[in-house]
């Protein structure tokens, strides 16, 4: 029995192209927000927005500010030289676990005329892509960066009819086709080197997702029920190297799979919480206010007007002197010193 595109509702598929669109422009803005300061400070000389002869927001003092906030500022360029440490480990880990999997794993080209062989060429999937490999607990996966291979499971073909067999390979070919391994590694890379926003980590994770429904759609203008009813077989099987490979069976998309394939509403769910959010908005914020206001050079140490007069008080801590007119850590009720103009100094 075989089932055509159509069998998915058009609606269903609108909502899942803006929910993609959606991801990839957060997964987008995030980044940009996220490396932003740190380039546009130090790679491409941003614009000194405030001269050092500005010494105050309102009743904010903004050298205090700078020396409250150059910390943070110092601990973003951390976190990026150790989100690239992370992710070189991470990422070696898994280049490295899957060369192990693949090594040990007892694999055998199927011969020209078997039931493999015969469903791969008709759905357009080259034979010698294919690896059988007994007693393999995925049924099914794609694996490999440069030239993607199908592993499939011995017995594979005596638990599928020949259409389910056509729907598996056929998912798998559209793997190979759109390179998903190479994809999905290069994305999980970036979300280890901003490792510190797990929000992105969530969105790399929709798109893990959109890659099987993205697979399913290819099956299904040929193979829409006879996969649904593929995945229903299989869909105690277990997951073998997720984090290494697209998978068949997902635990978590199992029933959208099914329903959508089926023809019926699906919900597209999504991996972002709202803690996610407030943590990679909280982050950020830190990350360009402490960028913007570092840029605001401090008086030079001769001045009149230096930092040391400026917020270094004796028994005082700078946050002490951040609200400075009228709030003295002393009780004084003199102006701030800094009211006087001091002469724009080049920042570092």
């Amino acid at each position: 029995m075989r089932g055509d595109a159509s069998a998915i509702l058009l609606p269903l598929v609108r909502r899942e192209q803006r929910h993609r669109r959606l991801v990839l422009l957060a997964l987008a803005l995030l980044l940009v927000l996220s490396i932003s300061p740190v380039v546009g400070h130090h790679l491409i000389g941003a614009v000194r927005w405030l001269p050092a002869s500005q010494q105050h927001l309102g009743i904010i003092c903004l050298v205090a500010l700078h020396h409250l906030l150059a910390p943070v500022h110092e601990a973003t360029h951390v976190l990026l030289y150790a989100g690239v440490i992370y992710a070189v480990i991470n990422r070696s880990r898994a280049a490295w676990r899957q060369s192990v999997i693949t090594r040990v794993l007892a694999v055998e080209l199927p011969p020209a005329d078997a039931p493999l062989s015969v469903a791969a060429a008709r759905v357009g999937l080259d034979p010698a892509r294919l690896r059988v490999v007994g007693g393999l607990p995925n049924p099914a996966f794609t694996t490999g960066w440069w030239r993607p291979r199908v592993f499939v499971a011995r017995d594979l073909p005596s638990r599928l009819s020949l259409d389910e067999l056509e729907a598996v390979l056929a998912h798998e070919a559209e793997h190979v086709r759109r390179r998903d391994p190479l994809r999905l590694f290069l994305l999980r890379t970036l979300a280890a080197v901003l490792f510190w926003l797990p929000a992105i980590r969530r969105l790399v994770d929709d798109l893990g997702d959109e890659v099987e429904i993205t697979a399913d759609d290819a099956a299904a203008r040929s193979h829409a029920l006879p996969l649904a009813a593929a995945i229903l077989k299989m869909a105690g099987a277990d997951l073998g190297v997720p984090d290494v490979s697209v998978g068949f069976q997902r635990a978590d998309l199992f029933e959208r799979r099914i329903r959508r394939l089926a023809g019926e509403d699906a919900m597209v769910g999504t991996h972002v919480s709202r803690r996610s959010i407030a943590a990679a908005a909280a982050a950020l914020l830190a990350v360009w206010v402490s960028g913007v206001i570092v840029l605001h050079p401090l008086p030079a140490p001769g001045d009149p007007v230096s930092a040391a007069t400026h917020c270094e008080h004796p028994g005082a801590w700078a946050i002490s002197h951040l609200f400075c007119r009228g709030l003295h850590p002393t009780g004084s009720s003199e102006h701030c010193p800094h009211e006087r103009a001091a002469p724009s100094i080049p920042s570092a």
